[in-house]
């Protein structure tokens, strides 16, 4: 079995100190470096004071596929590649996914070296709730797809996490106001973990407005989840069918309010249930 594998590790979003351990020891020991950008990977190694002993090759979009015939056959050889792209973690709207999912079929070893990400570190600063959340990557660039793609997160429940251009933040949000109304919660990050970080809290109106005279830097969008509201019908049939096995109404209504974010008060759905029953 080869001694090779691919070693896919996240990079500073934007200080240098934040590189770990792992990755400064990986930069300069692996045999071929495949970064989305060379000169990026040049220069974070010079902020670290790591000398690159490995060859660097080039891997982004565009020519990701070419490369992963030579990365894999290194790879048998018994070579480490190291995987890194500008910024963050590898995959995460960045290069890299082909070259994984080819070492998995190929059956050649795949290790993460895990470090900085603008999704959980936006998330963390946001105070919006992330016991559960989605990533949409880049919002669509055209605004008829910008604003179908704003509609299917009309009702998610979850915070969304996206990235989007400062070149089109202001227009996207104005599409997010006129798809949501101006009143949902939302955080723009901008420059994360970098010198001029700027976080961005309140209603996306708010930040419409405050984005309509021009962004610059990398932007990381928080967007809060949909209120959800509850079926008032179906939450008397569920009241009805606890009842019908024995529990009483005013522990029926507090057990289905409960289970069913977006219900009415206690007091209403008891009314409502009563009035079912007329």
């Amino acid at each position: 079995m080869t001694t090779g594998r691919l070693l896919v590790a996240a990079t500073p979003l934007g200080q240098p100190s934040d590189a770990s351990a792992r990755l400064v020891r990986a930069l300069g020991s692996a045999d071929v470096i495949a970064a989305e950008d060379t000169r990026r990977v040049r220069t974070l190694a010079q902020s670290l004071e790591v000398r690159l002993a490995g060859k660097v090759v080039s891997l982004f979009d565009q020519n990701e596929a070419s490369r992963i015939p030579a990365l894999l056959e290194d790879i048998r050889g018994g070579a480490t590649v190291l995987l890194v792209s500008d910024a963050g973690m590898p995959l995460i709207s960045d290069p890299g996914y082909r070259l994984v999912s080819a070492c998995i079929d190929n059956e050649l070893g795949v290790q993460c070296l895990p470090g900085p990400s603008a999704v959980t570190t936006a998330l963390a600063v946001a105070g919006l709730p992330s016991e559960r959340f989605c990533f949409e990557g880049f919002a669509p660039r055209k605004q008829a797809a910008r604003t179908s793609w704003l509609r299917s997160l009309a009702a998610e429940p979850r915070t969304c996490v996206f990235f989007e251009s400062p070149r089109r933040l202001a227009d996207c949000l104005r599409d997010a106001v006129a798809v949501f109304g101006p009143e949902r919660r939302a955080v723009v990050c901008r420059e994360l973990t970098k010198t001029h970080e700027e976080i961005k809290r309140g209603a996306i109106g708010e930040l419409a407005d405050w984005a309509a005279d021009g962004v610059l830097g990398e932007i990381t969008v928080v967007l809060a989840g949909a209120t959800p509201t509850a079926d008032p019908d179906a939450l008397v049939a569920d009241v009805n069918r606890l009842v019908a096995a024995g529990m009483r109404v005013k522990d029926a209504c507090a057990e289905v309010i409960a289970a069913n974010p977006g219900s009415p008060s206690r007091r209403d759905l008891y009314d409502a249930v009563l009035r079912a029953r007329d």
